[in-house]
């Protein structure tokens, strides 16, 4: 059930129940993070292997302390500047915080979202909510409550409906090793953003078994529909047998029908098209086509975000 009934949301989640959340990156399946059942029932009804741990959501960067054993110098910066707001910081945790919602690392994944909705449900609840993408494992994200409803609906007990997320694209996620930042997952704060404010970063590249963080497997964010990335005037020939979507990031192409093409931003805005990415994957993999011809974007600014959700869309094809 899909609705904008935030009380309705508090009881559940207070029974211990699952919610679909409104964020400003995607939509949050939403549970306890302190009530293991409740975690438990995140890992099952999204099919996701209990290796691949959850981000932790709360309100203020005062109940953050009440969860993690510390946060160090450039920890404090982040926060200060992207909080609330697309920023996941991995910081030690305190025993509060179940072993199940980490995969067992003593590191904890945490963050304040920016969606006025989920802010008041926070704000109202004594614990945090564990709340991973809204979709079955691997799948492309939700950005809006009716994807939620299309994938999980039948078992969840409710949706928050936002409307469509702001930003469209995951938290960019950052860990500490001594006094060196580490991003973990690009997202939607970029690197630039980030090293403007506590100089450079180290990037990880994404693991196959086993990640630091959540969101690192490689293979991930994938439409069902075989998704394959290069130039596309030169790929669309090798796969002229086939029926073909594009998925461009600014100009179409001959040849193939106008409505089996999906353009993230005619002007070049990386915002604009990381807003639409997962909404576009998820149009045409509903399409009747054989193969998504995709290419990437400039390796800059969101444009590296954009290009990561890319490359796990297409690692398994």
């Amino acid at each position: 059930m899909i609705g904008k009934d935030i009380d309705l949301a508090i009881k559940l989640l207070k029974e211990g129940q699952l919610v679909g959340i409104p964020t400003e990156t995607v939509y949050g399946l939403a549970g306890n993070a302190l009530d293991e059942n409740a975690v438990t029932q995140i890992f099952k009804v999204k099919n996701r292997p209990t290796f691949d741990p959850l981000i932790v959501h709360t309100n203020t960067i005062e109940k953050v302390h009440d969860f993690v054993l510390g946060m160090p110098e450039k920890a404090h910066i982040l926060a200060k500047h992207f909080w609330a707001g697309a920023l996941t910081l991995l910081l030690p945790k305190k025993n509060i915080i179940p072993d199940l919602v980490t995969s067992g690392s003593p590191l904890v994944a945490i963050r304040i979202p920016n969606h006025a909705l989920t802010l008041e449900v926070l704000s109202r609840l004594d614990f945090p909510l564990a709340a991973p993408s809204a979709n079955p494992f691997g799948y492309i994200s939700p950005t809006t409550a009716q994807h939620v409803e299309a994938q999980l609906g039948g078992k969840i007990s409710y949706i928050l409906d936002g409307g469509s997320c702001q930003l469209g694209l995951e938290s960019t996620i950052v860990g500490f090793e001594q006094e060196q930042a580490i991003v973990y997952r690009k997202g939607g704060i970029s690197i630039e953003a980030i090293e403007k404010v506590i100089g450079k970063v180290e990037v990880k590249a994404h693991s196959s078994s086993n990640p630091q963080a959540p969101g690192m497997l490689k293979s991930h964010y994938a439409p069902r529909i075989p998704l394959i990335l290069g130039e596309i005037g030169k790929l669309i020939p090798e796969y002229a047998e086939e029926k073909i979507g594009i998925l461009s990031f600014k100009k179409y192409f001959d040849g193939i029908p106008t409505n089996q093409q999906f353009i993230l931003s005619e002007k070049g805005d990386f915002g604009e098209a990381a807003k639409n990415l997962f909404a576009a994957m998820r149009t045409l993999d509903q399409m009747d086509i054989e193969v998504i011809l995709a290419d990437l974007l400039p390796e800059q600014d969101l444009g590296r975000a954009i290009n990561d959700r890319l490359r796990r869309a297409a690692a398994k094809s």
